[in-house]
């Protein structure tokens, strides 16, 4: 069987490292190459136009790979050359990882099982306007319910009429409350469910008519949690279990427990948790915390959360369970483990690391015949290198100085501030284990923000082809 021939197309500083990929990985994905380098310094700054007057495609070949950063409507290629051009990915050493997905349709991420009732916190403080921004702000990332959570031992006269304006802005809602005025103005202008139910709201919470959460009396006393339930089973009150997830220092695993024991002894009820008394009430990132908590409660059955964006460390707390309740549900559906799915939860350091090696950072800078500065973070050393010289080490202002030097009259106000902008981004990546690529940004997983890179400012300027602002 004919091996496919593939054309790569790269820039003139990438093909070092690009020819040192394409030997080991060819083989092994079984296609043939060529490589045809361009007369641009930067693959990225590649487009369509360009590419069409520039290329010539040798005989043979199948179909040509671009830059994945390369601009414009490829179909134009395809027809002027009559075959196939297809994007690479943005950095020419994930190829490996490119061509053992490619055919592979992308993971479907698109079901779970778990309701997210997102708690507006303190709302009689809130304006009405905070009160709509909030529930938006959590209905975009993912909730699926808004709980309005009153002030425990005050009486707020306008519960049902601010339940009654989230629900005419469309929301489902829920109340957070035992006080018994609060609880049936809410449930009279459309709350379909109360937060919470024990023995010492029975007697008239069971009369409204919509479900309740039934809790025991006490985190600890389980059985004051299933006398309850047996009440509101007589009683035909709709209702979900929550044993209460305890924080850590105060029965955390004693709590998780209840939940075993809760979906042991009720196997026919829903259960819900709230997971706020670990995001809000621990001192670390949330994203891996709401991750476990999504996989337990996947695992044991449990459709419902109650999750809180108070403390600023858990801000993006409802859009993290949203993901992580995603990936459970494909990595337990599919019996596999949850790796490889997408990386939206991974936020602090990357999945993997490219590195060019001494060997190519060196070969490069002996390439190099422009002023323009490469920046690169890897080997714990931040390197720059241009036509004047290549300079390493771990002091971005020490850097600056020693490649200041060697040409003090090429930096401009702003070329000095673009530099110190992506030794900024390089230092970053060098301290957190995080991938650097020059004139993009870091990859913070779902948080990610895209920005204009200074190669495409300068490229929409009609400024040519150089690496960064002269």
């Amino acid at each position: 069987m004919k091996q496919e021939r593939i054309l790569f197309v790269t820039g003139k500083l990438a093909e070092y490292s690009l020819r040192e990929i394409l030997e080991k990985l060819a083989p092994q994905a079984g296609f043939a190459y060529d490589i045809t380098v361009l007369n641009v310094q930067v693959a990225a700054l590649m487009h369509v136009p360009l590419v069409k007057r520039r290329l010539t495609v040798p005989a043979g070949i199948d179909w040509v790979m671009l830059p994945g950063l390369c601009k414009g409507d490829l179909q134009i290629l395809t027809d002027h050359f009559g075959l196939p051009f297809k994007r690479g990915p943005k950095d020419h050493f994930d190829l490996p990882e490119y061509f053992g997905q490619e055919g592979r349709p992308p993971k479907d991420l698109s079901r779970f099982d778990i309701e997210i009732l997102a708690e507006i916190n303190h709302a009689p403080f809130l304006s009405d306007a905070e009160i709509l921004q909030q529930a938006e702000h959590y209905r975009q990332n993912g909730a699926n319910l808004i709980d309005v959570g009153c002030v425990p031992g005050e009486s707020w006269s306008r519960a049902g009429e601010v339940v009654r304006m989230l629900v005419d802005a469309g929301h489902r809602v829920s109340i957070d409350s035992f006080e018994q005025q609060e609880v049936e103005a809410a449930v009279e202008n459309g709350a379909e469910l109360i937060l919470s139910c024990n023995h010492t709201n029975l007697d008239w919470v069971s009369k409204l008519g919509v479900e309740v959460v039934a809790i025991p009396d006490i985190p600890s006393d389980f059985d004051s949690l299933c006398d309850v339930v047996d009440q509101l089973v007589r009683t035909e009150t709709p209702f979900r279990i929550d044993p209460i997830l305890e924080p850590i220092g105060y029965g955390f695993a004693a709590s998780l427990e209840r939940y075993y024991r809760a979906r042991r002894e009720f196997p026919e009820f829903e259960i819900m948790m709230g997971i706020g008394n670990l995001t809000e009430l621990t001192e670390v990132d949330t994203a891996g915390i709401n991750f476990l908590l999504a996989a337990l409660c996947q695992e044991l059955k449990i459709h419902s959360v109650l999750a809180t964006e108070v403390i600023n460390w858990a801000r993006s707390a409802i859009r993290e369970f949203d993901y992580a309740r995603r990936m459970v549900k494909y990595a337990i559906d599919s019996k596999s483990l949850p790796k490889h799915i997408h990386y939206q939860l991974v936020l602090l350091r990357d999945a993997k690391l490219n590195e060019m090696g001494q060997a190519a950072l060196k070969n490069l800078s002996q390439q190099i015949r422009d002023p323009n500065y490469r920046i690169f973070a890897e080997q714990d050393e931040l390197h720059v290198m241009n036509r004047d010289g290549y300079w390493k080490g771990t002091d971005p202002y020490q850097l600056f100085d020693q490649f200041q030097a060697a040409n003090p009259k090429e930096l401009d106000a702003a070329h000095a501030f673009y530099l110190g902008y992506e030794m900024s981004k390089a230092v970053t990546a060098l301290t957190l284990g995080k991938q650097y690529q020059q004139d993009q940004p870091l990859n913070w997983g779902f948080l990610s923000q895209a920005e204009i890179s200074a190669l495409e400012r300068r490229r929409d300027q009609g400024a040519g082809e150089q690496c960064g602002p002269r």
